[in-house]
């Protein structure tokens, strides 16, 4: 049975780790969501994915705040982050809208499925901060209508998109292992919480089962 995170000032480093990876997620997320804004091809993309940019510099700030009331500035828990995350984004920079809306749906998904999970092992306040931070910003209905329309549009369209959905799930993974590798007390917490290596494996299992509905949700299955 797992030990569930404390909310004190004295907060453990696996505490901090999520945060601060968590943190680092969603200010990349606001990077990448106001340059696909940028690039959308429609006023009303420009708007919903300004919309959703805005709520993730919002979650960021929330968890800058928490992070600042037990003591720990966002930069110094962000830091031993943003290499790794830096190259999962380097090596699946889009190279269209469609990418850049499939990318932001399943590569976000995944992200916040595992956070989830994590989150349920984590008591008082900073369990629910995770929770909040994680809910959907309406970028779900739009990515699924678009990426929908434009496959059943074209099936080559949808072929590549498929490639793609594919490529980003191997990658979310491999990058993940690198972040637990790096951090020992966030594997052990991992560890601990998913029950044993099996229970490890039981979560994958779930995060790729639930890739995999998201692919349908979006026609590429």
């Amino acid at each position: 049975m797992v030990t569930a995170v404390g909310d004190g000032t004295d907060a453990g480093q696996a505490t901090v780790d999520l945060l601060g990876v968590l943190a680092y997620g969603e200010l990349s997320a606001f990077d990448r969501l106001a340059e696909d804004a940028r690039h959308a091809p429609t006023l009303s993309g420009r708007a919903a994915l300004s919309s959703m940019a805005a709520a993730e510099i919002g979650h960021f700030r929330m968890l800058e705040e928490h992070l600042g009331g037990i003591g720990v500035p966002v930069e110094t828990a962000m830091a031993p982050f943003v290499e790794t995350l830096n190259r999962y984004h380097a090596s699946t920079a889009p190279r269209s809208w469609l990418e850049s809306l499939v990318k932001a749906y399943l590569g976000d998904g995944l992200a916040a499925d595992f956070y989830r999970e994590v989150a349920g092992w984590m008591s008082g306040p900073t369990g629910e901060l995770v929770r909040h931070v994680l809910a959907d910003t309406g970028h779900s209905a739009f990515a699924e209508r678009e990426v929908r329309a434009a496959c059943e549009a074209d099936r080559k369209v949808h072929d590549r998109l498929a490639l793609w959905g594919r490529r980003l799930l191997g990658e979310a993974v491999t990058q993940a292992q690198y972040v637990v590798a790096e951090r020992d007390e966030l594997a052990e917490f991992i560890v601990t919480g998913s029950g044993d290596v099996s229970g490890i494996g039981a979560l994958l299992k779930r995060l790729q089962s639930n890739h995999g509905k998201r692919m349908s949700r979006l026609g590429l299955s």
